[in-house]
């Protein structure tokens, strides 16, 4: 071997047909380094509970630089494509925030499902929800269990179903207290 760049075409295989278990592992710790700094450079966004947009990148990028560590593809050239992906993703999100119609058709937007206790019927059609989904994201999201509960509930852009309970007209609760010696009862009213 002639010097470092020959040493690291020997440790990553990088021009060899077939690569060992070794190559494969020195090339899945570099990925995993080199992907490591994507995510912070993509600010972990795409990895949360988001979007379609985001799960995309998360999907494509999966599959990108997986192939680096596989040799199904040039090593560098790989990894370059999957910092490519993580910047354009980052650009779009970027414009998004400023821009609302590109944030609707990158990432869509809420359905309105229930409005004042009343379910809206081409909204839950629109959003292809069944009634038992519907009740389930009631009580999981909002601790409710009757539609008649509900202020709103929304489907969101990432896929949840918030949930916003009615104010309800509650019976006020009324403490008496006794004071004892000649002096009269209280009478406080709460609610």
């Amino acid at each position: 071997m002639n010097g470092p760049l020959d040493t690291a075409q020997w440790l990553l295989g990088l021009d060899a047909d077939s690569l060992s278990v070794w190559q494969m592992a020195i090339r899945a710790l570099i990925v995993y380094a080199a992907a490591v700094m994507m995510v912070r450079v993509g600010e972990k966004r795409f990895l949360g509970k988001n979007t379609a947009f985001d799960v995309i990148l998360g999907i494509i990028l999966g599959s990108v630089v997986s192939r680096a560590i596989t040799g199904s593809s040039p090593f560098f050239p790989t990894l370059g494509a999957g910092f490519v992906l993580v910047g354009l993703h980052w650009s779009i999100a970027v414009l998004a925030f400023r821009s609302e119609r590109l944030a609707t058709l990158v990432k869509g937007e809420s359905r309105l499902l229930i409005r004042d206790g009343k379910v809206q019927q081409e909204a839950i059609h629109k959003s292809h929800i069944g009634e038992r989904d519907l009740l389930s994201a009631l009580r999981v999201n909002g601790q409710l269990t009757s539609v008649s509960d509900v202020a709103e509930a929304h489907l969101e852009r990432s896929g949840d179903i918030s949930v916003i309970e009615r104010e309800t007209e509650r019976e006020p609760v009324i403490l008496d207290v006794a004071v004892e010696d000649g002096v009269q009862t209280v009478r406080i009213k709460l609610g």
